[in-house]
């Protein structure tokens, strides 16, 4: 009923347009009859564009899209969610702990090691000794000359990583042996610092003991970049640095700040050294490797050069290699036309066979009902149904849909650096204001879910136990009322002559998105709030809005993976511009438990660490936890998986989601046939 109210007011030279549109687009069979070339071309659709082809620097969903084509990490999951490899083909992981030898005990290195030695667990002992040195310490603003002189050290290797390692290891030398070395016995200085300072640069410099996780990845030695070279261990170290490198503002710094360092032991061997537990490391790894001989400081120079730029302030973020990227994936680059498509070619030296599809074209198709008609006319391959559109899809004959509950959420973002929002009873307030059940309703014909915290509600890191906000809009108005907000004559809320009033912001080419903006308002409306909106250019919106925090609040989205680590979404460390902490939550609490989740191998424990976090930001609520969406994406029914069996024959099969809902696992082997086959199941 709602859509067809809206149909009798659109004028009819609109339709009258659209309806032109949808006949002069040639049909699927008017396409592929003489056109073979259609056949092998995958177009999809995209309402935004795409905002930089980098992996270490973009944070938004169409330009991940391309890059997961584009480039290729050392690993990433199969349809069971289990780590593969990819450019490693295999990988091993372990770890050196280190503790300083605690003279105060009378316990000889000889029968430390005897001790140590008898632990199945361990498989090398070694004891480092080393001189004094000097150093300059910097403790806040200050630098503190330090002579160090430590005592021996034992390095031991284990078999597989242990955060329960020195726990062990008090049963054998005593319970108090690590919390009683005293390490400002071993640290000089000429400078006159308190007792408590000396105890903190002691702690930094001379840590009674250490957990350093290993990885060490064996690559693929037949994995090319699409310029022809061989990828090798020096392209995974630099583009380790690349992320590190403060000048490219990578969002990625926090998924690597835990590494020590990474050593190239051969070609095709990378030894990667953590500083402490981190249980996220391998995760970290699935990031697209970039090519080092076209990004390295000798390469850039040269761009800044010939573009008459200063080279010490030309950084990977200013490279045209972002608009025109090299990688090693399935798909090679060819043409970006910005806002109308990006074209990809197959990749025929990818090293685990080139895919079926010949071009992959991404469109920008802003409107959805032009997309809709693009997608029945055949110019569109793939077509994200709307939620009033699941039933229809699922009933027509000539596609395949595939559903399931997306692994992310959408939410309102208030900028917590901003009035009225630094109040959490503001923020409370706004969240029982809104009816997030009609919402659900109306704008998703129940196609979505309500969701109360930062975790994907399909894992146990999801705490279940958290009611979602009750709309409540006496209840919020009351909350209002206790912050000092109280409504004026003209019915708005006023606090010291000052009326509550900010702008909400979403991107263009979502519909739904737009459709949250108008319904909040009205519900803020109804209690007193004046509220503007804006819709926003997907660029302009990301990079002059969202990575600038310049915004009040802002209704998006997030992407979650299965991990559960939320280190860039959520800690306070991550609220500058061009970070994903854009709201600037800031929580002592929360950042301790978000950094225990990442050094927790005890799954159970992990579990117990994220429910509280969760608990935190609920109550918090630096966001209004709208939905998680059901997803329902649809196919022309011509395309299928075409592979080889082990006679050489070519053979068909229908495209079966994997068991995690992942349909589009195999895209490399997708084709599209001129009919459908009778399929080998």
């Amino acid at each position: 009923m709602i859509t067809k109210k809206i149909l009798i007011f659109v004028p009819i030279f609109i339709i009258i347009f659209l309806v032109q549109s949808y006949f002069w687009v040639p049909t699927y069979e008017e396409q592929t009859k003489g056109n073979p070339k259609r056949l092998v071309e995958f177009i999809t659709a995209s309402t935004g564009d795409a905002t930089i082809l980098n992996p270490i620097l973009s944070a938004d969903s169409a330009s991940s899209e391309i890059e997961s084509k584009v480039f290729e990490g050392l690993i990433d999951r199969d349809q069971n969610l289990n780590f593969r490899g990819r450019i490693a083909k295999s990988w091993e992981l372990f770890e050196y702990a280190y503790f300083y030898i605690n003279q105060d005990k009378d316990i000889s290195i000889k029968e430390l090691k005897k001790r140590l030695s008898q632990m199945p667990e361990v498989r090398g002992i070694h004891i480092i000794t080393s001189g004094s040195k000097n150093i300059l310490f910097k403790l806040h603003k200050q630098k503190i000359p330090i002579t160090i002189t430590p005592p021996p050290r034992i390095k031991v290797c284990l078999k597989k990583v242990d955060p329960n390692f020195f726990v062990k290891l008090t049963k054998f030398f005593g319970r108090d042996y690590f919390s009683s070395f005293n390490a400002t016995k071993y640290i000089h200085t000429t400078e006159s610092i308190s007792p408590n300072k000396l105890r903190v640069i002691s702690k930094k410099l001379l840590p009674a003991y250490e957990h350093n996780p290993v990885i060490l990845f064996h690559l693929r030695k037949n994995v090319y970049f699409h310029d022809g070279y061989k990828l090798t261990a020096k392209d995974v170290k630099f583009t380790y640095h690349a992320i590190m490198d403060p000048k490219n503002l990578s969002p990625r710094i926090s998924d690597f700040e835990p590494v020590k360092k990474v050593e190239i032991i051969d070609p095709y061997t990378v030894k990667v050294i953590y500083k402490r537990l981190y249980s996220p490391a391998l995760a970290a790894w699935s990031i697209g490797i970039l090519p080092e001989h076209l990004l390295n400081s000798k390469a850039l120079k040269k761009e800044a050069l010939k573009e008459g730029r200063d080279p010490k302030k030309f950084s990977i973020r200013d490279s045209s290699f972002n608009r025109h990227p090299i990688g090693s994936g399935p798909f090679k680059f060819r043409e970006w036309k910005s806002g109308q498509y990006i074209i990809l070619d197959r990749f025929k030296r990818y090293w685990e066979g080139e895919p079926n599809y010949h071009e992959y074209i991404f469109r920008i198709i802003p409107d959805i009902l032009t997309q809709e008609m693009e997608f029945y006319a055949g110019t569109l391959d793939i077509y994200s149904a709307q939620p009033h559109e699941v039933s229809r899809f699922k009933k027509d004959p000539r596609f395949q849909t595939f559903s399931g509950t997306s692994f992310g959420y959408t939410y309102i973002g208030y900028n917590l650096r901003r009035e009225p929002f630094k109040d959490v009873r503001v923020r409370r307030a706004l969240s029982m204001a809104i009816d997030v059940n009609k919402i659900i309703k109306y704008v998703l014909y129940n196609q979505g879910e309500r969701i109360t915290g930062p975790f994907v509600k399909q894992t146990k890191y999801y705490n279940k136990n958290i009611k979602p906000i009750p709309y409540d809009p006496k209840g919020a108005l009351k909350l209002l009322n206790e912050a000092g907000w109280h409504r004026g004559k003209d019915g708005w809320l006023y606090k010291n002559g000052k009326r509550l009033q900010f702008t909400l912001i979403t991107n263009s080419g979502n519909e739904i998105r737009k459709a949250i903006l108008a319904i909040v308002q009205d519900f803020w409306k109804k209690i007193g709030v004046d509220v503007s909106t804006d819709v926003l250019e997907w660029s302009v919106f990301i990079q002059q809005r969202i990575n600038k925090l310049d915004f009040d609040a802002v209704v998006l989205g997030w992407m979650m993976s299965v991990e559960p680590d939320l280190y860039q979404i959520w800690h306070s460390s991550q609220t500058h511009p061009y970070q994903l902490n854009f709201v600037g939550f800031k929580n002592k609490e929360a950042d301790k438990l978000i950094e225990k989740i990442r050094m927790e191998y005890d799954k159970k424990k992990q579990i117990q660490y994220c429910h509280k976090l969760h608990a935190i930001i609920a109550r918090e609520c630096p966001y209004t936890f709208l939905f998680v969406r059901k997803w329902t994406a649809v196919l022309d029914k011509r395309i299928v998986i075409m592979e080889k069996n082990k006679y050489g024959k070519i053979v068909y099969k229908k495209i079966t989601p994997t068991p995690t809902g992942d349909f589009s696992f195999y895209f490399n082997k997708w084709i599209k046939l001129p009919q459908r086959p009778n399929f080998q199941e």
